[in-house]
């Protein structure tokens, strides 16, 4: 048993530690969860766009690939200052402004009619999400102390496989069931109606999600005492809170962020490209390509759970990470050389699995060097970086296309970089990574 865990007893108060993040998590995770699926279908539906939109509007598999991952430009400008203003403002107000900017800009990319407009429709959406997920992650932080955040992270990222999930069949249907409707092209149709959604999900986040735990009236004094000291008790050993140069210094910060960018190449090189390797495998109709897209990440939800529990459970991160990369990279290079359909999309579900799955223990193990106004900035410098990968990914995958005719090459060097993400995770000091020494 970890005796430097702060504990309930001190406090005699009729409160247990289960039921006070039961109650929490019921108030604050639906919406947060239903908010980060709008917001990955968004990000991600132009996959299923680029099957009818490049040819009409006569764009190269490079353009694509550029514009699909110009969006990471917007992140990596826009990371920092969105989570400092979040600070500031607070996450209701934030977040919905969030919300309602990315709706709108998607609702708007269904009148992109050259690859610049296509460049300038996916910059701004970027711009427009900037700071959502780290925002999140840093507001989920003054909830739930460490030892807790493995499988919150893992429960809020699974709609990151809800989304990709529902985002398959439902832009298959909606494809087939508008194509040339009224005056629309299926794929713009496809923006239209997928991006309206984030305005009304931005109206009950903000109807319903509190600033901070003092301000909330579902919780008695008594559980706000033992939320306040569970949360507060594991970070007398990190950074001062508003010491935001601290955490910029810590190599820690700066390897998890190398992390993460291992594990987005992987990621968007592969979500925004499964439709296509679906299709150049032989299946051309566009409801069974959502359908087969689907696979990945109802395989990444089972990963995200699993991997949650057990690094809780046996208060493990490091190694549960570096193993989701090696299975990842073994996940791509399976996609790249299999002969046969099911084979490569068994790569693809295997690579989208590991890496989409993985990604909240890098969440979780952020609260291990950092709080406050400083973890703000840290959790937004981490995604920023990590957009790098969201950039090179896709235009990798497009250029290696268009001059070879195959994504092969660009899949293998990814996997290489997947390889590299598992040997900087092993640089991470085991000694702070293990969930019972989160709260020394």
């Amino acid at each position: 048993m970890d005796t430097n865990r702060p504990t309930l007893a001190a406090h005699a108060l009729p409160v247990t530690e289960d039921a006070l993040f039961s109650k929490v998590a019921w108030r604050l995770l639906p919406i947060l969860f239903v908010s980060y699926v709008v917001a990955y279908i968004d990000r991600v539906n132009v996959g299923f766009a680029k099957l009818q939109m490049l040819g009409d509007l006569h764009f190269s598999a490079q353009v694509y690939g550029f514009g699909s991952g110009i969006f990471f430009v917007g992140f990596l400008l826009f990371e920092i200052p969105s989570n400092l203003l979040l600070y500031r403002f607070g996450a209701r107000a934030w977040l919905a402004r969030i919300m309602i900017t990315w709706g709108l800009v998607s609702v708007l990319t269904l009148f992109v009619r050259t690859p610049m407009q296509f460049y300038a429709a996916r910059f701004l959406l970027g711009v427009a999400e900037a700071g959502f997920l780290p925002g999140v992650v840093y507001y989920l932080s003054q909830w739930f102390p460490p030892h807790r955040q493995g499988r919150v992270m893992a429960l809020l990222i699974t709609a990151a496989a809800a989304g990709g999930v529902i985002v398959g069949p439902l832009s298959g249907w909606i494809m087939d069931a508008f194509s040339n409707s009224a005056t629309l092209r299926n794929w713009q149709w496809l923006f239209l109606l997928q991006g309206l959604p984030a305005m009304v999900v931005a109206y009950l986040l903000w109807r319903v999600l509190p600033d901070r735990p003092d301000t909330v009236e579902w919780l008695d004094a008594s559980e706000k005492a033992v939320l306040q000291s569970l949360v507060s008790g594991t970070q007398h050993h990190l950074p001062r809170k508003d010491k935001i140069a601290e955490v910029l210094r810590s190599a820690n910060v700066w390897w998890l962020a190398l992390v993460l960018l291992a594990l987005n190449l992987g990621i968007y090189a592969v979500i925004f490209w499964t439709p296509t390797i679906i299709r150049d495998a032989g299946i051309t109709n566009l409801s069974h390509i959502g359908y087969l897209a689907a696979l990945p990440y109802v395989a990444s939800a089972a990963a995200m759970l699993l991997l949650g529990r057990s690094s809780d459970f046996f208060g493990e991160r490091r190694w549960h990470l570096a193993l989701s990369c090696l299975g990842g990279a073994v996940g791509l290079v399976l996609t790249a050389f299999a002969a046969s359909t099911p084979l490569r999309i068994a790569g693809v579900t295997l690579a989208t699995a590991m890496f989409i799955g993985s990604t909240p223990l890098v969440w979780a193990l952020g609260g291990n060097f950092m709080s406050g106004r400083a973890a703000a900035t840290g959790y937004a410098l981490m995604n920023a970086i990590a957009a790098l990968g969201g950039l090179f990914g896709p235009y990798a995958m497009g250029l290696a296309q268009d001059l070879s005719g195959s994504i092969s090459i660009a899949v293998l060097a990814i996997a290489g970089c997947s390889v590299l993400g598992a040997l900087c995770v092993l640089a991470l000091p085991a000694e702070q990574h293990t969930a019972k020494n989160t709260t020394h």
